[in-house]
């Protein structure tokens, strides 16, 4: 198993010497795998771990695996940072789901340890089977090949490397690691309830096109995945290039794109440059989805000059005198 990790780390070129890495660890099989894993290849790899647990406060098994996530820290000698969030009630008063509020807790958790330790990355716990069911969750909703993707291995964002070093390692393979090296890790039980969407592709769609289909049906979508990535890559070398064509300006979280040139691109092209310029301006998609583009592809073709769009709660779109405005939140009124 450390092999098959260290062969991804490498093949991905996800650690380099020296690095300070901040290990997302919730108690659970995968992430129990990746933080042994990592400490037992840091000598190896030469590089520092820094453990980030949070207990959300949903499940009355919380405090139990906030102690054993510490516990296991104090014998290796790794410092721990624990945050207890009361997710359910923040959900709540920001009117989000459980799941989205207990996401964004965590990634601004890491973010702030990764801050506080002059941390270079971010390691988190996602693996085949994670990327599988997310390939199959984004089809279910109608993605484009972008959704095909899944869960990238690794990206940037505000200067930190976010990286899935177990990506590549089955569920029932990490299980195994788990057991060998007498672990013990944290189950949590509601994965086993058919409770969220993620949940339902798990135990239910996939064992049973598993059985009634293909019965190696997670290397075949890893392997769509894989292929829908290397597609995307190839694509954003062109969408790179077009859009330093199209930029006429480029400021703090404002681009301005020049809307003739815009018009007369292919509607593939115009809905990733749109994509890529949003990106740039706002560093966030989400929220995003074909109605909104065809939108401001309409606005431009159209060339409405009263009009303002907001895909998103971060960025308005508009078009004035030949020109495509894209005005992150920092400039919105």
């Amino acid at each position: 198993m450390l092999n098959k990790i260290l062969g991804t780390i490498n093949k991905y070129n996800l650690i380099q010497k020296g690095d300070k890495i901040v290990v997302g660890v919730s108690g659970g099989p995968d992430s129990m795998c990746l933080l042994d894993s990592l400490y037992c290849l840091k000598d190896k790899l030469n590089i520092e771990i820094i453990v980030a647990h949070i207990n959300h406060k949903i499940r009355k098994e919380a405090d139990e695996e906030t102690e054993y996530v510490k516990d296991y820290c104090k014998n290796k000698n790794i410092k721990c940072y624990v945050k207890k969030a009361e997710v359910e009630k923040l959900a709540k008063e920001q009117k989000l789901g459980t799941e989205e509020m207990g996401r964004k807790i965590r990634y601004d958790f890491f973010k702030e340890v990764a801050k506080k330790e002059n941390a270079n990355k971010i390691a988190t716990a996602h693996n085949l089977n994670d990327n599988v069911e997310t390939v199959m969750l984004n089809l279910l909703r109608g993605t484009g090949i972008s959704g095909l993707k899944g869960i990238e291995i690794k990206r940037t964002e505000d200067n930190l490397e976010y990286i899935r070093p177990i990506r590549e390692c089955e569920r029932k393979d990490i299980e195994k690691y788990c057991e060998e090296q007498n672990l013990n890790p944290r189950i949590d039980k509601t994965n086993f309830e058919n409770i969220y969407n993620r949940n339902k592709v798990r135990n239910e769609l996939i064992p049973f096109l598993k059985k009634e289909f293909n019965p190696n049906i997670l290397e075949g979508i890893n392997r769509l995945s894989d292929l829908a990535r290397e597609e995307e890559e190839y694509f954003e070398e062109i969408i790179s290039k077009k859009y330093e064509e199209l930029k006429i300006g480029e400021n703090l979280n404002e681009i301005v794109l020049e809307l003739h040139k815009f018009n007369e691109l292919n509607k593939v092209i115009k809905s990733k440059i749109i994509i890529y310029t949003i990106n740039k301006a706002n560093g966030n998609v989400q929220g995003i989805g074909k109605i909104h583009i065809e939108d401001i592809i309409k606005l431009c073709e159209n060339n409405i000059g009263n009009k303002y769009l907001t895909p998103n709660k971060n960025v308005k779109v508009f078009v004035k005198k030949g020109k495509i405005f894209f005005m992150g939140k920092m400039n919105l009124p």
